[in-house]
């Protein structure tokens, strides 16, 4: 089971009626396309608009594709900028800001999916955002524990060559931030269990031209947000041509691929969920042709 979303198949409507002013929604993936796991959404918020302070009984994972809301989380206002990714646990009040000028729009994953209107509430709004003190984006301070940004540089394997200066404006270097490369592949993590997320992750994915991930599947749901360029992918048999800001989705047990066969490099927003188990998170299709040779295609 598979979805493709094209970019101007996107339809947006108001949302949080009552809690919510110059507040839109457009969904990608949901309860409609089969999932189970995976509630996406595109949000966008106008200057001057909100969505008032609320908890949720589940998971929520966003990234800024562009302008400045302000997260309200726990208390604490920061202004986001594009890059940005924020983790919103379980029963953590928060709340949102217009930026203060134009347009922000982000990208939302929530887990366990949301419910739907014959289901018991699962938002539970609380109030008026307020006007709290806004403190800037610092992914140093040890306090940031659910905020993120990623930069080109960070998912440049060239750039990661060297050491970082002791003064460098990011996170420090380690095993858990580092940048993984395989087949033409960069993968950066934006939040997983390093922002306190248990339930799914999201990540950054570029290929290189010639870059390719052969037929394969897992036993979870991904969903891919396509931000630049264009890549070929595969699902249930069928191909298409992916570009800017196109969407993708593929249910637990649906055998894709993708290749780069254009001559820049693509690059997309990734989620899986639920989380990926610590073994046999992927199940790729020549292995076990190989296999099936190797035994002599024996029954």
């Amino acid at each position: 089971m598979h979805r493709v979303l094209k970019a101007g198949d996107l339809r947006f409507s108001a949302a949080h009626a009552g809690h919510a002013q110059g507040f839109e929604r457009a969904e990608l993936i949901g309860r409609s396309c089969g999932a189970v796991h995976t509630g996406l959404a595109q949000c966008r918020l106008a200057s001057g608009g909100h969505v008032d302070a609320h908890v949720q009984s589940y998971e929520e994972y966003v990234y800024v594709t562009e302008g400045e809301p302000v997260l309200v989380l726990e208390g604490k206002a920061c202004p986001l900028v594009p890059g940005a990714a924020a983790f919103i646990p379980v029963g953590a009040e928060h709340a949102w800001i217009g930026p203060d000028g134009g347009m922000a729009s982000w990208i939302e994953l929530s887990t366990p999916i949301p419910r739907g209107p014959e289901g018991p509430r699962d938002t539970f709004f609380v109030g008026p955002p307020g006007a709290p003190e806004r403190q800037a984006l610092d992914i140093r301070d040890p306090r940031s524990r659910h905020l993120f940004r990623m930069t080109d540089e960070d998912i440049s394997v060239d750039k990661l060559k060297v050491g970082s200066r002791v003064d460098a404006p990011t996170v420090s270097a380690g095993m858990n931030t580092a940048l993984l490369a395989y087949s033409g592949i960069a993968v950066k993590m934006l939040i997983d269990q390093r922002l306190s997320a248990a339930l799914a992750t999201m990540f950054m994915v570029e290929y290189q031209p010639g870059g390719v991930a052969h037929p394969h599947d897992h036993p979870l749901e991904e969903a891919y947000i396509i931000l630049q360029g264009e890549v070929e992918a595969m699902a249930d048999g069928q191909h298409y041509l992916l570009k800017e800001g196109d969407v993708f989705w593929t249910g637990v047990g649906c055998i894709h691929a993708f290749w780069n066969r254009s001559d820049t490099t693509v690059r997309w927003l990734e989620t899986s969920s639920p989380a990926p188990p610590a073994r046999h998170g992927y199940r790729f299709n020549r292995d076990w042709d190989y296999l099936d040779e190797k035994l002599g295609r024996q029954g």
